[in-house]
């Protein structure tokens, strides 16, 4: 049985979740600043960069990048504070400041050396003041004073312990466990309070007022301390806050106070001290011991939590409901109605009293999604995954269970008919008798009906994210289907969406914005509203037309919402600087409705935010170069001067520059554009990046810039670097000298060799003409030599023609005598002793004589074929005279025939002869005679 109470009040207890709209929290956990978990003391420099002494040393954070420096003796920093432009921190025994160097670092220098003499044992440094020059360091046992002018100290010990020391801008002042509340005065200590005279409380922090002190204890709340007269401040019976364990306390600006918990997280309170906020770890924090409060120039409040760091931004236009416990879910609609705020979500519809700290209560029946909410004719209905149902009351009443519902839609000129869209289709609700019920369903149409819009003559305007947009004409009386037409143009598209705003139709996808012209029906691309998509990435075409006028999109970087221009008859855009990323907002489901008159709540995935637009004031921040770092090919990096010209050598040619701008709001990202001169002349893209690197750069002058906007706000500053990287050294100036040295030294050894060269090819030519010379003569000699040569052998020819018709004409004369002296002999002999003939043949031999023939003949020969005799006589020494005869005559190739009257013998002799002459030759069978004698 008690099980089953039990179990009861578990569900009771999950229908109710608390709603405390509160400022943006941002969290940073010790594993994205990569420092110790605890945070002691926070404290912010004139750059706006924010110090946090914590558990592993000092740590920066720039707005950007954290940057962790370790203490100088690796022990816990308990205590930060900023004075100009040193960052003055305590930890176990050991006290100093940090100071930027030229390379935008901090370096350490210790105070607490020159008198570490004088240091108690075991001594840790909580607190750091400071007034006027002096810088006040307090342990648990003294008080240190450093002249920061003179650099000299004075040591204020206290009979008991110090529990803590104070600051307010009446002077300094510390607290004794056993003593009280004292001041300082010339170096000295004054009691101003006893101990007992705050009930033995620890005071966590004390201001400045009007009429004295204003004291604020760990347990029993405020105190006043005036004239030296101690009373108790009532606080209007702060419940929450009573029973606390304050562990730190400030006061705003605006004069609110935040006070820090063990184990409550904060609360925020009015200068009237009434609990505005009660923010714990279930609302949002990270954690709910806070150990340190600080409130940086922008009023942003930093937390220094025990484990992590949170930022609240106070004055944020934005007020968010994070709901940590899951009950609430993804809210998809919410609507203001008879003083209660709705909100509808994956798990059902809520609602509270609107500007309270009420819990929500879930309204009984509608657990499940809740898809839409829609008020007409006085009456509240909510589309929900099961069907419609009608409020009243906060009580739920089903009146469509048919499919599930997505959004409602008047119908012109029909005020007892509202039109549905179904997960099938369309269907029609009527009133009967004060009383909304189902009348009918359109026939012949049914796909999801998510996005719907009723134009003119009776048409409806379906968007269907897979099949595109449809155009369905019904009857007068919307029962029944006319016709359905399928568009073609504009194209389906993911999350794409219809609506109506200023009695226009508008649909909307990633290929942009098209507006329905009622007359031709046809959607035309809106390129103006188009633009939207080429400025910023489409994540969504989600269109919502709101109650005050406003055509809200969302894409990545920011939320839009067009309004009607008192100008003209454009649609003027309007662009907050809210990216998707922080908001949470589900693409395709993003939800925006009015609650107030410069309100407006917008659903995310764990709850919601309330967006004042009346308040979207952002302020311009300034960008600057917080690091540049310079490395080798494979190397580590090192950190080079900011403020003054880089000078690097040729291999240091990778060079990263890290900037920043310190801004600390959760929904603003800042964004920043660069350019190199040198390599890019043009701006680059805008990006949230906060450093840029440039790889092996070529050498030259470099002048790196970049600039920086926040929201909307137009950049107008800028932040430069200018570097130079050396060339190498073989293209240096002095490389180059001697280049031009080696280079016209060896043009000069060049042309020398080149002159030489030419020189000998000269002497060359001028030789090798005069061979030519010598060889064209010798051709000339040897042509002339030819030309005798030949006139010697026409001459020999001729010689010879002249010995063949020499010797030819001795033939024919032998040959006529030989004939007249046989003609003679034959007439002597039959005439018997004519001696007149005998002395005619007489006479005849004596002319054919051949010793006599011979010598003419010879004589020819020798003159015509010089040396053949001799050469013969030579070859053949066996040879007789009458054989070189033979021999002369075969040389003329005369036949045997022709030989015989020569030799005055036979022809049978001469063969004879012949044949002997061969044999003295020694001549082979084979080798022919004549031919022989023809070759020698």
């Amino acid at each position: 049985m008690f099980l089953k109470r039990l179990s009861f009040l578990l569900i009771l207890f999950s229908f109710y979740i608390h709603a405390q709209d509160l400022p943006p929290i941002v969290k940073y956990s010790s594993s994205v600043y990569a420092a110790g978990n605890q945070n002691w003391m926070i404290s912010q420099d004139k750059n706006q960069f924010i110090y946090f002494a914590n558990n592993s040393g000092l740590l920066e954070f720039n707005g950007s990048s954290w940057t962790l420096y370790n203490s100088p003796n690796e022990t816990i920093i308990r205590s930060v504070a900023v004075v100009k432009d040193r960052i003055y921190t305590g930890s176990y025994m050991e006290f100093g400041f940090w100071k930027r160097n030229a390379k935008n670092q901090l370096v350490y220098q210790s105070l607490s050396k020159k008198i570490q003499k004088n240091l108690l044992d075991d001594e840790q440094f909580w607190n750091i003041l400071q007034y006027d020059s002096y810088i006040i360091f307090q342990s648990l046992n003294r008080i240190y004073i450093y002249n920061s002018t003179n650099s000299k100290f004075s040591i204020l010990s206290p009979k008991s312990e110090i529990l803590k020391s104070f600051q307010n801008s009446n002077g300094i002042y510390f607290q004794t466990v056993k003593e009280g509340l004292f001041e300082l005065e010339n170096g000295k200590s004054k009691l101003i309070c006893t101990t007992q005279n705050l009930d033995n409380n620890k005071i966590i922090n004390l201001f400045s007022t009007n009429e004295g002190i204003e004291i604020v204890t760990q347990y029993n709340g405020i105190f006043s301390l005036e004239n030296s007269k101690l009373k108790q401040t009532p606080t209007n019976n702060n419940y929450e806050l009573s029973g606390s364990s304050i562990y730190s306390c400030q006061k705003l600006k605006n004069g609110m106070y935040i006070y820090g918990t063990v184990s409550n997280g904060i609360f925020i309170l009015s200068e009237d001290h009434i609990v505005k906020y009660h923010i714990t770890q279930g609302k949002g924090l990270s954690n709910n011991t806070a150990l340190s409060l600080y409130e940086d120039v922008d009023s942003n409040l930093w937390i220094g939590l025990d484990n992590g760091i949170n930022c609240i931004n106070l004055n944020s236009p934005v007020k968010s409901f994070i709901d940590e416990t899951g009950l609430l879910g993804t809210v998809y609609c919410s609507l203001v109605f008879n003083d209660n705020l709705y909100v509808g979500s994956n798990q059902g519809l809520f609602y509270k009293k609107y500007q309270s700290d009420e819990k929500f209560k879930i309204i009984e029946n509608t657990k499940g999604q809740v898809w839409s909410l829609f008020l007409y004719d006085n009456t509240l209905f909510c589309g929900h995954d099961l069907g419609t149902l009608a409020i009243s009351n906060n009580q739920a009443k089903f009146i469509f269970k048919q499919s599930g519902t997505w959004k409602f839609s008047k119908i012109p000129n029909k005020p007892n008919l509202i039109a549905q869209g179904n997960y099938y289709g369309i269907s029609i609700l009527q009133k009967v008798e004060n009383n909304w019920e189902f009348r009918n369903k359109l026939k012949g149409f049914d796909y999801s009906s998510k996005y719907f819009e009723i134009g003119r003559n009776n048409s409806i305007y379906i968007s269907h994210e897979y099949k595109g947009v449809f155009r369905l004409t019904v009857d007068f009386d919307y029962k029944n289907k006319t016709n359905l037409f399928t568009y073609k143009n504009p194209k389906k598209g993911k999350n794409s969406s219809l609506t109506k705003f200023n009695n226009s139709i508008y649909y909307t996808s990633k290929n942009g914005i098209f507006k329905l012209n009622e007359n031709s029906k046809e959607f035309i691309l809106e390129k103006s509203l188009s633009q939207i998509f080429k400025k910023d990435d489409y994540t969504s075409g989600k269109l919502i037309s709101d109650v005050s006028g406003k055509l809200w999109i969302f894409t990545k970087n920011y939320i839009h919402y067009f309004t009607q221009s008192k100008l003209s008859n454009q649609l003027k855009l309007n662009s907050i600087p809210i990216p998707n990323s922080l908001t949470n907002t589900m693409s395709g489901y993003e939800n925006v409705s009015k609650i107030s008159n410069s309100s407006y709540l917008v659903g995310t995935t764990d709850g919601y935010y309330i967006l004042d637009i009346n308040d979207l004031i952002f302020k311009n921040y300034t960008v600057s170069i917080s690091s540049i770092g310079v490395n080798k090919q494979n190397e580590k990096i090192t950190y080079q001067a900011i403020n003054e010209e880089g000078n690097f050598d040729n291999d240091e040619n990778n060079i990263t520059i890290n900037y920043t701008v310190p801004e600390y709001n959760k929904y603003i990202n800042s964004e920043f554009q660069f350019k190199l001169e040198g390599v890019q002349n043009e701006w680059s893209a805008w990006s949230s990046k906060s450093s840029s690197n440039f790889k092996n750069l070529s050498p030259g002058t470099y002048t790196f810039k970049v600039r920086a906007k926040t929201a909307n706000t137009t950049p107008d500053l800028t932040a430069s670097y200018n570097f130079v990287i050396a060339k190498p050294w073989y293209l240096t100036n002095l490389a180059i000298l001697i280049y031009i040295i080696l280079s016209i030294s060896l043009a000069i050894y060049v042309h020398n060799l080149n002159k030489k060269f030419y020189q000998k090819q000269e002497q060359k030519l001028i030789e090798e003409n005069n061979l030519l010379l010598e060889i064209k003569e010798l051709e000339s000699e040897q042509e002339l030599m030819k030309l005798r040569n030949e006139k010697l052998s026409k001459d020999v020819d001729a010689k010879s023609k002249e010995l063949a018709v020499s010797t030819m004409s001795l033939l024919k004369k032998n040959e006529l005598l030989t004939l007249i002296k046989e003609d003679l002999k034959k007439t002597s002999e039959e005439s018997n002793s004519n001696r007149s003939i005998k002395s005619v043949i007489s006479t005849i031999n004596k002319n054919i004589n051949n010793e006599d023939t011979w010598n003419v003949f010879k004589e020819a020969f020798d003159t015509a074929d010089k040396d053949f005799l001799k050469n013969m006589k030579q070859l053949h020494s066996g040879l007789t005279p009458n054989d070189l005869r033979l021999c002369a005559y075969l040389r003329l190739n005369l036949s045997s025939k022709e030989i015989a009257p020569l030799l005055n013998i036979s022809v049978r002799s001469v063969e004879i002869k012949r044949y002997r002459l061969r044999k003295k030759m020694s001549l082979a069978h084979e080798d022919g005679l004549v031919e022989y004698i023809l070759s020698v």
